[in-house]
C-alpha cells in the first residue's frame, strides 16, 4: 500500500506542476473565468463545447463533470470524461477521484480503483466522498471501517458497512453494528433484524443499560413495539426512549395502548420540565376526545405548559375558552389543529357566523399555506352561505390567484365557475398526452438548490445529486428540522427517487413554511408533485382510457411512487392494490413480486379506477372516497349534499383517514392538472 501511495505522489506532483505553470502564465488573474455557470439546462453539444475550448479549467471540469453524470450507461465514456479532472484542492476533485474509482470498478480495472480510493483517502479524509474510500478499503483493512463509523456516522457508506456483517461476526461486533445502526439509520434495510439479532443474543451482563435503551428505542421507531419491550428486559427507561416505546405502543392493541399511557404518565412525573414530558402530554391529549383521566393525571407544570392539554380540554368543553388557547398560542400546529377542530364543528352545523369567528382567530398570515389555503376556502364559503356573494368572489378569487394548485384552490375555482376538472374516463381520459401518447411535464426544469452549502449547490448543478445528499446530509449528523432545510433535503431525496422520504420532508416543510416568498411557495408545490415512472402510466392511461393526472394523484398518495411498498393490510405497489382487487383485475392470482412490478401495478390500478369511474358515472369525490375505503361504504354516504355542497360531504365522511384521502387525492389531481413553473405564477 506504501509503494502505491508514493506512485501516486509523484503523479499528483507533475499534476500540480502543470496546473501551477498555466495559473503562473494567467498571473492569478480572473480573467479566465467568464460569468457562464455550466448548469444541467445546457445541451451536450453545448457541454461538450466548454468541455473542449474553454479557457477556464475549472469550467472544463464543471463540464466534464456534468458530461459525466449523463453517461451511466457508457462506463467507457465516463472514464475518459472524468480523467484527470481529480486536480487541485478543490473538494469537487474528491467527487471527481470517487466517480472515477466507481468507473474503474465497474470496467474490471482493479488496480487502478484501487490506487485511485489510495489517492482520495490521502488527499480529502475529510470529505463525504472520503467515506466510500474507507468502505471499499475496509474490506481488506477492518481499521478503515472502524475509522469509518467513527468518522462518518450517518453516511451510506458507514450504514452499509455497519449493516454488511460477515456470517461468522462475533456478539461484540454484532452489538458495535447494531448500536451504530440504532442511532444513525434505523430505516436502514437489514437494520431491524440486526437489532433484534443484538438484544436477544446479547445478556444482560454484555450490554450497559444505555446500550439497550438504544436498541430498544431504535425498535420502538420502527413500530417494532414487541420486541422493544423484550429488549429492555427491566432496564429503567430514560426520558428519550420513553417517548420512543410510549408512542409505538398507542399504536397498538388495547393493552399495549394501556401500557404506553402508562410509561408516558411516568415520564412526565419523573421528568415534568423536560421537553419528552411535553411530547408526552401532546399524545395522551391526540385524541379528538381523550380521556380526561389521563389529562388530569399529568403533573399540574405539564398541564399548564402544555398547548395540547389547553386544546383538548377545548375540544371536550364544547369549545369554552377556545379563543384564549389560539390567542396566546396562534403560532404552534396544535393550535392550528384546534382552529380547524372548531371552525369545522360550526361549517358542519351550519353555525355560519360562528365558523366565520374560529376561522379568523389566527391572522391569514401566521398559517402555513396548506392551512391558509383551507381557511379561505371556508370563510369564502361562510361567506357564501350568509348571502354576501360579493365578499366570497373576492375572498375566492384572492385564494385562487395567490396559492398554487390545490383541493382548495380547485373549489374555489368550482366556486367561481372559471374552472374545473377535465373528464376523468372515457375518449377523453388522455387528457394531458400528447397525439403521439407522450406528455409535456412543464415541472421538470432544472432550478438551482440553494442549500447554503457551496459544495452541495455545486454538485447539484452539476448533476452529481447522490453526492450532493450525500454531502448534505455528512455535513450535520444531527439534521436540522428547520423547513427550508427540510425543502432541501426533500429535494435532494426526490432527485435521487427516494421519494417516500423526499414527499414526507416536503410535505413537512409545507406545513411549518409560514408566509414564504412566491418562488419559495411554487417550487415547494412543484416539488411535491413529480412524474416518476411517467411511461408506466402513460401506458396504463392510455390502455384503460383513465386520465393520466387520475393515476398520478392515485399513486402520489397510495405508495408516494414507491413501487415495493406494502401496507399493513396487504396492499402493494404503486397503486397499492389488493391481492384480492388485482386478481379481479387481472382474470388471475398474482404473486407479490408481479404486484410490485411497476408496469402491471399501473394498469391493474388504472383498470379499477376505471371500474369505479363508471360505477360512480365519473363522479371524483366517489371515485376517490371508494379507491380508499371500498365501493360499499362510499355508496352508503350518499346523498343531496354531495351535489349541493360536495365540501361539506366531504367532511362528514365518518372514516378520518378516507376524509382526509379525499380531499388530498382530489388536491393532487388539481395539481397535476394544472402545474406550472414558478416564474409564470410569480411575474403575473
Amino acid at each position: 500500500m506504501g509503494a502505491r501511495l508514493t506512485r501516486i505522489r509523484g503523479l499528483l506532483l507533475l499534476g500540480g506542476t502543470s496546473l501551477s505553470a498555466v495559473l503562473a502564465i494567467t498571473g492569478g488573474r480572473q480573467l479566465l473565468r467568464q460569468e457562464f455557470q455550466i448548469t444541467p439546462q445546457l445541451s451536450s453539444a453545448e457541454l461538450w463545447q466548454h468541455y473542449r475550448w474553454s479557457g477556464d479549467p475549472q469550467q472544463r471540469r464543471e463540464a466534464a463533470l456534468l458530461l459525466a453524470s449523463r453517461s451511466s450507461a457508457s462506463p467507457d465514456r465516463r472514464w475518459r470524461l472524468l480523467g484527470g479532472q481529480g486536480w487541485g484542492p478543490d473538494p469537487l476533485a474528491a467527487v471527481a477521484l470517487k466517480q472515477q474509482a466507481l468507473t474503474a470498478r465497474a470496467l474490471g480495472l482493479e488496480v487502478q480503483e484501487q490506487e485511485l480510493w489510495l489517492a482520495l483517502l490521502q488527499r480529502f479524509p475529510a470529505t463525504a466522498a472520503s467515506a466510500d474510500a474507507r468502505y471499499h478499503l475496509g474490506q481488506d483493512h477492518a481499521e478503515l471501517h472502524r475509522e469509518l463509523l467513527r468518522q462518518q456516522p450517518r453516511h451510506a457508506a458507514a450504514l452499509a458497512a455497519a449493516a454488511e456483517l460477515p456470517k461468522d461476526a462475533d456478539q461484540q461486533r454484532i452489538l458495535t453494528s447494531a448500536l451504530h445502526l440504532a442511532r444513525w439509520g434505523p430505516q436502514w434495510p437489514g437494520a431491524q433484524s440486526l437489532l433484534r439479532e443484538a438484544c436477544g443474543a446479547i445478556t444482560g451482563q454484555g450490554m450497559t443499560q444505555q446500550e439497550r435503551l438504544q436498541l430498544a428505542g431504535a425498535l420502538a421507531e420502527l413500530g417494532d413495539s414487541n420486541a422493544a419491550e423484550l429488549c429492555l428486559q427491566g432496564t429503567p427507561l430514560a426520558p428519550e426512549q420513553a417517548l420512543t416505546i410510549g408512542r409505538s405502543l398507542l399504536r397498538g392493541n388495547r393493552q399495549q395502548q394501556g401500557r404506553g399511557e402508562g410509561i408516558l404518565l411516568e415520564l412526565a412525573h419523573d421528568h415534568p420540565n423536560s421537553p419528552e414530558a411535553l411530547a408526552a402530554a401532546a399524545l395522551l391529549s391526540e385524541p379528538l376526545r381523550p380521556d380526561p383521566v389521563l389529562l388530569d393525571a399529568l403533573p399540574k407544570s405539564v398541564q399548564t405548559a402544555s398547548v395540547d392539554v389547553a386544546a383538548a380540554r377545548v375540544r371536550l368543553a364544547g369549545g369554552e375558552g377556545g379563543l384564549e388557547v389560539l390567542q396566546r398560542w396562534p403560532d404552534h400546529p396544535s393550535g392550528w389543529q384546534l382552529h380547524w377542530d372548531l371552525a369545522r364543528e360550526a361549517l358542519l352545523a351550519g353555525r355560519w357566523d360562528e365558523a366565520d369567528t374560529w376561522l379568523g382567530a389566527i391572522p391569514e398570515e401566521q398559517l402555513p399555506d396548506p392551512l391558509r389555503a383551507r381557511q379561505q376556502f371556508w370563510r369564502g364559503f361562510s361567506a357564501f352561505k350568509r348571502g354576501n356573494d360579493d365578499d366570497a368572489q373576492q375572498i375566492w378569487q384572492t385564494l385562487v390567484t395567490s396559492q398554487p394548485p390545490g383541493y382548495y384552490t380547485w373549489r374555489a375555482s368550482a366556486r367561481l365557475e372559471s374552472a374545473d376538472l377535465p373528464e376523468l374516463s372515457g375518449t377523453q381520459a388522455t387528457n394531458g398526452l400528447e397525439a403521439d401518447g407522450t406528455t409535456a411535464d412543464r415541472t421538470q426544469h432544472w432550478t438551482a438548490l440553494d442549500s447554503g452549502d457551496p459544495l452541495v449547490d455545486q454538485l447539484w448543478r452539476l448533476g452529481w445529486n447522490r453526492e450532493a445528499l450525500e454531502t448534505w446530509q455528512s455535513r450535520d449528523p444531527a439534521g436540522d428540522p428547520s423547513p427550508q432545510n427540510l425543502l432541501v433535503e426533500g429535494r435532494l431525496l426526490m432527485s435521487v427517487n427516494d421519494y417516500w422520504n423526499g414527499l414526507s420532508r416536503l410535505w413537512k416543510s409545507s406545513l411549518r413554511l409560514v408566509d414564504p416568498d412566491c418562488p419559495t411557495r411554487f417550487l415547494l408545490h412543484n416539488s411535491q408533485h413529480p412524474k416518476p415512472l411517467l411511461t408506466q402510466f402513460q401506458d396504463a392511461a392510455q390502455q384503460e382510457q383513465v386520465n393520466l393526472d387520475l393515476l398520478l394523484a392515485i399513486a402520489r398518495q397510495e405508495s408516494r411512487f414507491s413501487p415495493t411498498v406494502a401496507s399493513p393490510v396487504g396492499a402493494q405497489g404503486l397503486l397499492q392494490l389488493m391481492p384480492s382487487t388485482a386478481a379481479e383485475m387481472a382474470g388471475k392470482e398474482l404473486s407479490t413480486e408481479q404486484l410490485r412490478q411497476p408496469d402491471l401495478n399501473a394498469v391493474l390500478g388504472a383498470r379499477y379506477l376505471a371500474f369505479l369511474l363508471q360505477q360512480w358515472d365519473g363522479n371524483p369525490w366517489l371515485v376517490a372516497a371508494s379507491y380508499n375505503a371500498g365501493p360499499g361504504a362510499a355508496g352508503s354516504w350518499v346523498s343531496p349534499e354531495l351535489e349541493e355542497d360536495p365540501e361539506l360531504w366531504t367532511e362528514r365522511i365518518p372514516y378520518p383517514e378516507t376524509r382526509l384521502y379525499t380531499k388530498k387525492v382530489l388536491g393532487n389531481l388539481w395539481a397535476y392538472h394544472q402545474l406550472t413553473s414558478s416564474g409564470d405564477r410569480c411575474t403575473e
